[in-house]
């Protein structure tokens, strides 16, 4: 089939079942072209949860699709790939979280989205980077808390909150391998450009941008920005969403190590296509399913995560 073959018979897949497709920003363009909804980690989440659909197709990785199906049970929840998963996620395995949680009692446990449905079990409250400093504000100043698994964002609350949160050692590695000199060389090239980064980005990094923050908040800060130049230290594929928004501005990818690549992909989220897409929902599979005991327990700190993001207009 075609590429138009492939789209129009989503489509038509779509209004037979009753499906709804969600994808997150750093998804290829022709997903994200065709979604219902695109959007960070956070807004995915608001979406599961609300809508009236039968079928959820999450374009994304595996924890959102895990996300997805603890807010909607009801409802079933499909991803294009089932082996599309996540490093940050695979760096906090619920058995060593859970012993490390028991080796520090007294400790309200905050995790990042990017986790499993097995570690949400293990929490109290899960953020996302859009609204992990509002959540930790929330508690009380004296409040003894743990953070996992991401220590580049934990690291970068705590200074926002002047907290001393206690953080599990995880990180993304797409974040995590920016180069430095070669973001530098493009500063020297393009003067004028805004340095934009994600707060899962090393310390160094976050020290030198002219704004950080969640995919979502990368994109309104570009848009309302009157500069017309943009080094963006994040997933390249929100430049898609960015130039859509800005078609008069430029956004040039912030790159990793590698000297290969001249932006930063992340190789999972990459795994769902198009032609996936179309086989997930005419085969109705693959499928997340989750234990109702695991789910019954991560729901809660999803629902904690929701209440205090709508308290906060996020």
């Amino acid at each position: 089939m075609t590429k138009a073959e492939i789209i129009q018979n989503i489509a038509l897949l779509k209004k037979e079942k009753n499906a709804i497709i969600l994808a997150h920003y750093y998804q290829e363009s022709d997903i994200q072209d065709i979604a219902d909804f695109v959007g960070d980690s956070l807004a995915l989440a608001q979406w599961a949860a609300k809508t009236t659909a039968d079928i959820i197709v999450l374009c994304g990785v595996h924890f959102m699709g895990e996300t997805a199906k603890i807010l909607s049970p009801e409802k079933r929840v499909f991803i294009p790939d089932l082996m599309a998963g996540c490093s940050l996620a695979e760096s906090c395995p619920a058995d060593e979280f859970e012993k490390f949680v028991h080796d520090h009692p007294g400790h309200t446990v905050i995790s990042y989205v990017n986790t499993t449905a097995a570690v949400k079990a293990l929490t109290d409250i899960v953020v996302t980077s859009t609204n992990a400093k509002q959540v930790v504000e929330s508690l009380p100043a004296d409040e003894k808390i743990i953070f996992g698994p991401d220590k580049n964002l934990g690291d970068y609350i705590n200074k926002l909150t002047g907290r001393n949160m206690l953080l599990w050692d995880g990180v993304c590695h797409v974040h995590a391998q920016f180069s430095l000199e070669k973001i530098m060389d493009l500063k020297k090239e393009h003067p004028e450009a805004l340095l934009l980064a994600h707060p899962e980005c090393p310390k160094y990094l976050l020290e030198m941008a002219d704004h950080v923050g969640s995919t979502s908040s990368i994109l309104k800060f570009a848009t309302l920005s009157d500069k017309k130049q943009f080094i963006v230290a994040t997933e390249a594929g929100i430049l898609h969403q960015m130039q859509k928004e800005n078609p008069e501005k430029e956004f040039i990818p912030a790159p990793p190590e590698d000297s290969t690549c001249a932006c930063n992909e992340c190789f999972y989220m990459k795994m769902n296509t198009l032609e996936k897409l179309y086989l997930s929902l005419k085969n109705e599979t693959p499928e997340i399913f989750i234990e109702e005991r695991i789910r019954l327990k991560a729901v809660k700190p999803i629902e904690r995560m929701l209440e205090i993001s709508a308290r906060h207009g996020l």
